[in-house]
């Protein structure tokens, strides 16, 4: 029963990871392509659409610094334009004065039917708190924008390292499997010939048919899952499906110095690209707090214009007498009350920035307890490790004098099948245990922020 439970829970596993990822498609070779964990790692990031959104995102920032800027550079317009009076506009002159001697409003007709306006203009802001500070703000976003992408790149680093180490482990579980299946096929061809000389029960004889029929459905089981999860690493590294791969790589413990797992925890805070990005939303909030405090500062801008002019009722622009005015000017505006929307904007911001103020002191303390787990799993990972090598010494000892002991008629057939189910678990736990420490191993990794590989 814990057999069947725990295979059924790897390809449960394993199909909900390939029915969750996206499937991502490239040309197929016919060739196997061989990988090692570096080689695929580096697929799955020259390849992730997820890598191709964040270097937009610093392409975006690049440009937003641009626009900043020119918000502090001079503004030169052009402007032009035409009217054609259908009915001119009139002056109008009360009765009894020098100008209209009657009793009746006179209107005097003004301009002509055809109206030109041309004009350049200048305006450039001299004092305006808003300006320096987006400035600043477009340039912190391009960090923001940059430990995005490197946070990016560590998500997609432990995907491919997990993906990875559980081909290796659904390979190793394969190789098991087919040697439990050959041992107890040699066992029943051994006990078949024993049989047939007399040597030993029938009851023997179908104890070992059954033993092989059991075995049997493991491997097609560990077959099947070493393609899922072969297909789910393909798609981390839009790879197409029918793509035959194969890894190189030894799926065995290597440890990690006590030294540099201690100095990378330490630094893990200080790592951490996401922490690093709220810390620099809250400098940009704190900008901003900045921005909605200008408002009760005043806005100084000078602006200049130059401008033709011309009315004429036909279109001979040659004979055409046009009037030029030219003028400079300092504007200083300043809000005098606003219905206390500035308050407000200013507690907003304020309130935004201790949100993420909160939300960083939170994930830095999850952070310390995602270490912590991940170096607690991994001495968990070794210890069984350690006790696995010796339990499998142990297993692989028995067999041999259960299989010596049933061959000299002292052994029974049901002891022989004990010691050999006892070495597949020895091995299964072992690979297991190995599995288990590079999953932890990885997931440390992720958390302080190491990207070695």
């Amino acid at each position: 029963m814990l057999k069947i439970f725990f295979w059924g829970k790897i390809n449960l596993i394993l199909t909900a990871l390939l029915l969750a990822s996206p499937k991502l498609f490239c040309q197929v070779s016919n060739d196997t392509l061989r990988l090692t964990i570096n080689q695929a790692i580096a697929i799955a990031l020259e390849k992730s659409w997820d890598i191709q959104i964040a270097n937009k995102d610093i392409e975006k920032a690049e440009e937003q610094i641009s626009e900043a800027y020119a918000n502090a550079f001079p503004r030169l317009e052009f402007s032009g334009r035409y009217i054609r009076n259908i009915k001119s506009p009139v002056l109008f002159i009360p009765p009894n004065n020098p100008f209209n001697p009657t009793d009746q409003t006179m209107t005097i007709e003004l301009g002509s039917k055809n109206s030109y306006d041309l004009g350049f203009s200048v305006s450039q802001v001299i004092y305006n708190q808003k300006v320096n500070t987006a400035i600043q703000i477009a340039n912190e976003y391009s960090e923001y924008s940059k430990f995005g992408e490197k946070s990016t790149r560590q998500q997609i680093i432990n995907s491919v390292k997990k993906a990875f180490y559980n081909v290796l482990l659904m390979q190793e579980l394969l190789v098991v499997s087919k040697q439990n299946y050959n041992v107890a096929k040699a066992n029943l061809e051994n006990v078949a010939a024993l049989y047939k000389q007399g040597v030993v029960s029938e009851y023997d004889f179908l104890r070992s048919e059954v033993q092989v029929a059991n075995v049997q459905p493991y491997v097609i089981q560990t077959e099947n899952g070493l393609e899922l999860s072969k297909n789910y690493l393909k798609n981390l590294l839009a790879l197409d499906l029918n793509q035959p791969i194969k890894l190189i790589g030894e799926f065995s413990f290597e440890e990690l110095s006590s030294e540099s797992v201690e100095q990378l925890s330490t630094e893990a805070v200080n790592n951490n690209p996401l922490i690093n990005q709220l810390k620099v939303q809250a400098s940009l909030l704190e900008k901003n707090i900045t921005i909605q405090q200008s408002d009760y500062f005043p806005t100084l801008a000078f602006f200049g214009a130059y401008q033709f002019q011309a009315q004429d009722n036909t279109f001979k622009f040659k004979e055409y007498n046009w009037a030029k005015t030219f003028y400079v000017g300092l504007q200083l505006s300043y809000t005098l009350f606003d219905g206390f929307s500035r308050s407000a904007r200013i507690e907003q911001a304020v309130i935004d920035k201790q949100k993420v103020d909160l939300s960083r002191m939170k994930l830095e303390e999850g952070l310390k307890i995602q270490i912590l787990q991940a170096k607690m799993k991994m001495e968990e990972a070794k210890k069984r490790i350690g006790a696995q090598e010796k339990s499998l010494l142990q297993a692989e000892k028995a067999l041999k004098i259960a299989q010596s002991r049933y061959k000299n008629g002292v052994g029974t057939q049901l002891e022989l099948i004990d010691t050999q189910a006892a070495l597949t678990t020895a091995k299964t736990n072992y690979a297991q245990a190995i599995y288990d420490y590079l999953i932890s191993k990885a997931d440390w990794e992720y958390a302080v922020s190491s990207e070695t590989f």
